[in-house]
């Protein structure tokens, strides 16, 4: 679809182009010229010809680049209409096709614009920031539908950025780097990413995610003022101190936030009161919630108040409050799409306006299949569209006075998504981008622009949660934190999101993994994206970065031009793991090649495995190799690395005893079905040692392949701790290896499944045939000498156990890791408790005898 000509001959449609392009490659394409607004006609063109839609790509764009005070209503409009609306037309009516046939993908097009904020693109940057919400709110919608939608953010020479970009820059940026990420997320190989948001240019991609700061809980009296939250503010503003990474709605906790706001001390407020003492304040959506609750607030530290509401007897009334309690208030009525107009009433009320808090807001909730376009333009017509007419009118005030203070709301919805607020969730995160903007060319102004996702009860909230959440979560919680970001005392807090809730206040912002650069020499497939997958989307703490402007987001990108070496790019189970912050003796044990070994097995070692962790003779499935479903268990595929992990030496470290050595981590990653009998070769290698003062940490990989295809069929990562090997001047922490280091703390709610099983006295004896012959499990002199009154089982026996738990619980599973924790006693009773969580499953297996813990920080990736 391009409703365009063609770049290079006008006379030619740009769609027929490519059409021929793809023809003349032996592909199957069809032309269309029409605006993306009328998406249903899109879709519908793709429905007479094929039948079915399976993946929407939403790409079309515009630019309408102007500073603020320039830009018109009609380039917002034009911006806002071919971004959000018809990325919205064409999502829509693809929709009920991918719900039918149970599979859609779909790739929405944000920027770093619209991520950080740009000079000149106010309308551009709420329009790309909004794409992710949109694509959040509908990954959660359509994942019980095998929809799965994602957000990138490219950097790439097209029609859109040669006007932008200088030429020199436009030849290193070609659209070949972008495609292979977008062919991985919109295939059917794409199980289960889906509501995230990727960056990508010139051969690097990275996944950008939210951070947010553990924040400050502040105590609901009299105390919480503005003057309170300015004496926490550097506190608030700290990520250092114990960060979390919220996926979801529900990843706050806010009724524990209230609670402790309930018992702590009184606030501080600091020497001089934070006033407004001859300031004019607008806020809009004033007559009830939130808005009163701001309006009230500024009455009382003695700003003129401009209460606006759709309501006239709400404004009155809220008006008439203030004057009572002796402030100085004036009401402005009308929609905030008027903003003209409710700008012109507060200059006339007091002669002049220093601050504008845009609250105005509706809902209209409905699941996206159901949602009526109506629905869809009343949301983002008042929340961005309100937002953007009052910045707009209150501009060129605050440009001529070198003063401005704005506060704009979002909402969490704006920032994670959620269920039947696509439109909401459009429109609140597409605030956010705004307002980054608006922050960074009002930067020389002294106008400070903020962003608050408030948590209260509201006129708004009471349509959708229970009267007792509306009573205790006042809004008279939330304005403390937007009377310091409106004041004087605020000097340069400008471009931030804040999360408030119940007397918390927490900030939030973005956090890009370190990502992956391939070659610039030419694009990577989408295979070798895939094969890059973990680093693109792994947050390793010491490659991680916090990008704030277009400029930072650009610097991994360009640093990228001109590289050719496609040697990382083809790496695989050959890699030596180097770090050059390893010592020497690290670096030669990981440069040492180890040889590969060869493990054979039959039908009788899997069902002899199967026995080992608890299968029983009524299961044939597991025991009768000539039942139609005979399988070995998942946990299996740690049997034929054991030797090959276990042989790799570890002489290298200081006082090195193996009677000093423990188990503390396994991760196995299962990449094909497993055979029930096959010739494999073993590939070790040293992945990585830690330094832990007084012990060492060493985690070896072992890849498992075919001998007779070559292909891979386990991955497994094994950590070992040797007591007395430490102080060798090692790394003291790891990278974040994704699946593999996981902390999978478990939800505080309770379990979805739990499970027990007693083993028998017997077990370790039964379980040391499938090749662990450590006499420490079956001989109780070397028990004893190992601390123990009795042999232990083996962690890897407890580990197979609670895996069979949750595969006979929840299904087949991808890969499982765990931590070992505690011992186990043949004889003993396992239970593990189990928690789903979106594909995922957290698990915790006890000792019930001991009430001790077996395994933790456990979890397993569910087969789709």
């Amino acid at each position: 679809n391009d409703l365009g000509p063609a770049a290079n001959d006008k006379s030619k449609k740009a769609a027929d182009l490519v059409v021929e392009a793809i023809k003349a490659q032996g592909g199957e394409a069809i032309a269309n010229y029409d605006s993306n607004v009328d998406g249903a006609k899109i879709v519908q063109q793709a429905i007479d010809k094929w039948g079915r839609v399976d993946i929407l790509i939403n790409n079309a764009g515009i630019l309408r680049d102007k500073s603020f005070k320039a830009m018109s209503d009609k380039e917002w409009d034009q911006i806002t209409d071919v971004h959000i609306t018809g990325s919205y037309a064409c999502a829509k009516a693809a929709w009920p096709h991918m719900r039918k046939q149970k599979f859609g993908r779909i790739i929405n097009t944000a920027s770093a614009a619209g991520l950080y904020g740009n000079f000149g693109q106010a309308n551009y940057s709420a329009a790309k920031m909004s794409m992710v919400a949109f694509s959040k709110t509908l990954g959660i919608e359509g994942a019980k539908y095998n929809i799965l939608a994602n957000t990138l953010a490219p950097v790439a020479a097209s029609q859109l950025t040669q006007t932008v970009m200088p030429p020199e820059m436009l030849a290193n940026l070609t659209p070949d780097y972008i495609v292979p990420i977008v062919s991985y997320l919109v295939s059917a190989e794409n199980k289960d990413v889906s509501g995230e948001v990727f960056e990508c240019g010139a051969g690097f991609f990275a996944m950008v995610r939210r951070e947010r700061s553990r924040g400050v809980v502040f105590k609901t009296d009299e105390t919480f003022t503005p003057s309170a939250v300015r004496q926490r503010i550097d506190d608030i503003l700290n990520f250092d101190d114990q960060p979390e990474y919220p996926q979801k709605l529900t990843d706050a906790n806010h009724m524990e936030f209230l609670e402790r706001a309930k018992s702590a001390q009184p606030n501080d407020q600091g020497s001089d009161p934070v006033r407004f003492d001859g300031e004019t304040v607008l806020i809009t959506g004033a007559g009830a919630g939130l808005g009163r609750a701001y309006a009230i607030m500024f009455g009382k530290l003695g700003a003129n108040v401009v209460v606006n509401d759709f309501s006239e007897k709400a404004a009155t009334s809220v008006v008439d409050e203030i004057k009572k309690a002796g402030g100085k208030a004036a009401p402005a009525i009308g929609s905030v799409e008027d903003g003209d107009k409710i700008v012109k009433a507060a200059v006339d009320a007091f002669g002049g306006l220093h601050v504008v808090v845009n609250n105005a807001g509706i809902l209209r909730d409905k699941s996206f299949a159901a949602l009526p376009d109506a629905d869809w333009h009343a949301v983002i017509n008042v929340h961005l569209r309100g937002t953007y007419k009052i910045c707009k009118a209150a501009w060129p005030i605050f440009q001529q006075q070198k003063y401005g203070r704005i506060v704009n709301t979002t909402s969490a919805v704006g920032i994670y998504g959620n269920f039947g607020q696509a439109n909401y969730s459009t429109a609140k995160s597409g605030i956010i981008g705004f307002t980054q903007t608006l922050g960074i060319e009002g930067k020389k102004y002294n106008i400070l622009a903020n962003t608050i996702a408030p948590n209260a009860g509201t006129a708004m909230t009471s349509t959708i949660w229970p009267q007792e959440m509306v009573d205790a979560f006042k809004p008279d919680f939330v304005a403390p934190i937007v009377g310091y970001l409106a004041s004087k005392a605020n000097t340069e807090i400008s471009q931030k999101l804040f999360e408030v809730s119940g007397g918390w206040v927490a900030a939030t912002r973005w956090q890009r993994s370190g990502g992956h650069s391939f070659s610039h020499g030419k694009p990577p497939t989408p295979e070798k994206v895939v094969k890059k997958w973990s680093k693109i989307t792994g947050f390793d703490p010491d490659s991680v970065s916090w990008p704030e402007s277009t400029s930072d987001s650009l610097g991994d990108i360009v640093a990228n031009f001109g590289r050719t070496s496609e040697a990382e790019d083809d790496e695989d189970e050959s890699a030596d793991y180097s770090d050059p912050e390893d010592p020497e003796i690290v670096k030669t044990a990981k440069a040492q090649k180890y040889d590969d070994s060869e493990f054979s097995y039959s039908e009788r070692d899997v069902i002899l495995y199967n026995l080992g962790i608890g299968a029983t003779e009524k299961e044939l499935d597991l025991v009768f190799e000539q039942d139609d479903g005979f399988k070995a268990l998942p946990t299996f595929g740690v049997i034929p690395q054991f030797m090959a992990s276990g042989g790799i030496p570890l002489d290298f470290l200081p006082n090195f005893s193996p009677m000093m050595l423990l188990h503390g981590e396994q991760y196995l990653s299962i990449k094909k079905e497993i055979p029930t009998s096959a010739t494999l070769i073993n590939k070790p290698k040293i992945m990585e040692v830690l330094d832990k003062g007084k012990a060492a940490a060493v985690t070896s990989i072992v890849h498992t392949v075919d001998k007779e295809s070559g292909e891979l069929v386990f991955e497994n990562q094994s950590t070992v701790f040797i007591r007395g090997s430490g102080g060798f001047g090692g790394k003291k922490s790891g990278k974040d290896r994704g699946a593999a280091s996981a902390v999978n703390k478990p939800p505080s709610r309770s379990p979805d499944k739990v499970v027990t099983e007693k083993t028998t006295d017997s077990q370790a004896a039964l379980y040391r045939l499938s090749g662990d012959y450590n006499p420490l499990h079956v001989d109780p002199s070397f028990a004893q000498v190992g601390g123990f009154e009795k042999p232990i089982l083996h962690g890897l026996c407890s580990f197979g156990i609670s895996g069979k738990h949750v595969f006979k619980s929840f299904g087949p599973f991808k890969d499982i890791k765990v931590r070992f924790t505690g011992h186990v006693f043949p004889g003993e009773t396992l239970e593990t408790s189990m928690w789903k969580e979106g594909n995922k499953v957290i698990f915790v297996t006890k000792v019930l005898e001991r009430g001790t813990q077996a395994l933790g920080a456990a979890a397993v990736t569910l087969v789709d």
